[in-house]
């Protein structure tokens, strides 16, 4: 089935995945869910989305798979990824995998679409100088050791050489969704 507003959201939590699925329906998408690659895959046999909205942490494994498997599937569809926690290298990572955008939560309906419109990129934008805390890098270190590990917290406390419960604690702070 072919459809130019077909858009399939990979999304594991149910309830956001549901709330976002009923808003693009009311502005005129046709919204298939999937809740991990291998939903993915299984949707993709049948179906050729042109749009996909893809949660960057799924209980299944990194929605960076998702991203690469969909762009793979069709270098022309436009890829949002979505995530709690933005960080310089995962956003670094979906657009090289194909994302045309990459938002963090929360976004809306408005700010999603829009993204699919903005996928040709602004050479314009307004450079900000921000220097970046140790905070920040500590936490986007952890990140990507979380990515690295497939979010295997017991292995990125190893490689972190950090204790798994002082993991825990700084990921009750800041989770990763």
């Amino acid at each position: 089935m072919e459809c130019d507003r077909l858009l399939v959201v990979v999304e594991d939590d149910e309830g956001f995945a549901r709330t976002l699925r009923r808003s693009f329906e009311r502005r005129g998408y046709t919204v298939v869910m999937a809740t991990g690659r291998d939903d993915l895959q299984e949707l993709l046999k049948d179906r050729s989305p042109g749009y996909a909205v893809v949660d960057l942490k799924l209980a299944s494994a990194s929605g960076l798979a998702c991203v690469e498997a969909l762009h793979r599937f069709n270098s022309d569809m436009l890829i949002v990824v979505l995530t709690g926690f933005a960080s310089i290298t995962t956003a670094v990572e979906a657009i090289k995998l194909g994302a045309c955008h990459y938002l963090a939560k929360p976004s809306s309906t408005d700010d999603i679409e829009a993204a699919f419109h903005k996928a040709a990129g602004n050479a314009d934008v307004a450079l900000v100088e921000r220097p970046t805390s140790i905070k920040t890098l500590e936490w986007e270190h952890i990140h990507q050791t979380l990515v690295d590990t497939d979010f295997n917290i017991s292995e990125t406390a190893r490689r972190l050489g950090m204790h798994r419960r002082t993991l825990a604690r700084k990921l009750e702070k800041r989770p990763v969704r």
